[in-house]
């Protein structure tokens, strides 16, 4: 699974002129004037904050070049461990804006900025993911992907199937505005540009895990800290959150099911690793439907095998990955002890051996309870009420655990679909997530870090 050198990746050029922030190579006046009227379009399709008109002023004021930005980092996408003009166009960005302090380099290709209020008051994070997918795009964008790289030892597409390119743009345009208005913070506000976010290549390290580890959240230490994810079943306009549970944890599991060899016409000869594997796959099933609580959530998916070589061999082996969401640390550790049981039973009855590597992935993304009912009365106040979906957990996984799970933390969703638009699942080559969530999700998260600083201690 490493990640080898790109291949037909022209990036060093386009992105050298999304390096300003305020990008003045476009290409031509006219083009940028277009821009900016289209980015008016948008913002005028959207409920307008009652409580913080220099925010809203703001998002306009810089709404057009944070959607050329985007384009840009969607057009260029790059894998995790791999963000390296990414990281570049965010570290330039914030420098031009007179950050306090960026640092660059955390966590492989991470970056964070630190921009310091005019005011006292205390220390809140905001996180963003920058990492793409071994997808390869199919969407009528003029900006969809030119991106091959090698992966899985293959030749794939590279794309923003997941809305990492909005949620970085969203960031970005927060800076923008914040900064903006630095003299009216009232404490410090800590940038967080996640790497690897959909994991790291096998045999590194990454992710929010290897941040946290290196530090991120000290010097100096945030009492809360923010985070957005795009939903592909979710209209532009719309934001949605849940108190508590959010998201599952994410481990992954690789099994080795060793037999005998033998031609298939003569199968008494064999030990046969594709019938064990089979019962294996039935097996494992049974975790879920017959050892768990029927209401305790929980998913057991095998989602590859691989084995033998033409049709006429009974293989040695045969490999199957999958993957098991919990949100219960107790089931965790059921579902892990009963896939061994289950396991090393069939291949013992079977006549083979195995060899079983479970890891422990991503915990469960839990929302504060006491942040989550402070900060939804933003939310609502922003889009309105009947715009702000309260959601039910689901069995997706976000590394956004690992910040939540060192300070309180607050995590919500952004529409992202435009009307008449018809948008494919997350992680799928016709994923769209339309520019015009921008301006929505730079207010949204404005006003919530703003929002929290002024209910926080005025002491620094």
């Amino acid at each position: 699974m490493r990640m080898g050198k790109a291949v037909s990746c022209p990036t060093l050029q386009p992105l050298s002129c999304a390096m300003s922030p305020f990008l003045s190579c476009l290409a031509t006046s006219s083009g940028r004037t277009a821009l900016l009227v289209a980015a008016a379009a948008l913002l005028s399709t959207t409920p307008t904050s009652a409580q913080d008109p220099g925010i809203d002023a703001a998002v306009e004021r810089y709404v057009a070049d944070i959607i050329e930005m985007r384009h840009q980092i969607h057009e260029f996408p790059e894998l995790g461990n791999r963000e390296f003009e990414t990281s570049a166009l965010v570290a330039a960005h914030l420098r031009a804006l007179n950050f306090d302090e960026v640092q660059t380099g955390v966590a492989h290709t991470g970056v964070v900025g630190l921009l310091i209020g005019g005011l006292p008051g205390d220390t809140v994070a905001v996180r963003a993911d920058m990492d793409a997918l071994p997808v390869t795009e199919n969407t009528p964008y003029e900006f969809a992907s030119r991106v091959r790289t090698e992966y899985l030892g293959q030749e794939v597409g590279v794309m923003h199937a997941c809305g990492h390119d909005v949620h970085t743009a969203v960031q970005l345009g927060v800076a923008s505005v914040l900064a903006s208005m630095r003299d009216e913070i009232p404490g410090v506000v800590k940038f967080i540009f996640q790497p690897a976010e959909e994991g790291p290549p096998p045999g590194e390290e990454g992710g929010a895990d290897l941040m946290v580890r290196e530090g991120v959240l000290a010097s100096p230490r945030p009492s809360a800290i923010f985070g957005l994810h795009t939903l592909a079943s979710m209209p532009v306009g719309t934001l949605g959150y849940a108190t508590g549970p959010m998201l599952a944890a994410v481990d992954g599991f690789n099994i080795r099911i060793i037999g005998q060899q033998a031609h298939g016409a003569y199968p008494e000869l064999s030990v046969d690793p594709v019938v064990m594997a089979s019962q294996v796959i039935m097996g494992l099933q049974t975790i879920r439907s017959r050892n768990l609580p029927s209401l305790e959530p929980s998913v057991v998916t095998v989602g590859r095998i691989q084995g033998g070589t033409r049709r006429n061999i009974i293989p040695e082996d045969v490999i199957m990955e999958g993957t098991v969401r919990t949100y219960s640390p107790q089931v965790r550790d059921d579902v892990e002890r009963r896939m061994r049981e289950i396991v090393s039973g069939i291949v013992a009855a079977g006549g083979g051996s195995y060899e079983l590597e479970y890891n422990r992935g991503t915990p469960a993304t839990i929302n504060s309870t006491v942040l989550s009912a402070q900060m939804a009365p933003t939310l609502e106040r922003l889009v309105g009420a009947d715009r702000v979906e309260v959601l039910d957990p689901v069995m997706g996984g976000e590394d956004f655990a690992y910040f939540a799970n060192e300070v309180p933390g607050f995590f919500f969703r952004l529409g992202m679909v435009a009307p008449g638009v018809v948008t494919g699942g997350h992680h799928t080559p016709e994923f769209q997530a339309d520019d015009s969530s921008i301006p929505v999700g730079m207010r949204a998260m404005s006003n919530l870090l703003m929002d929290y600083l002024k209910s926080r201690p005025r002491t620094q």
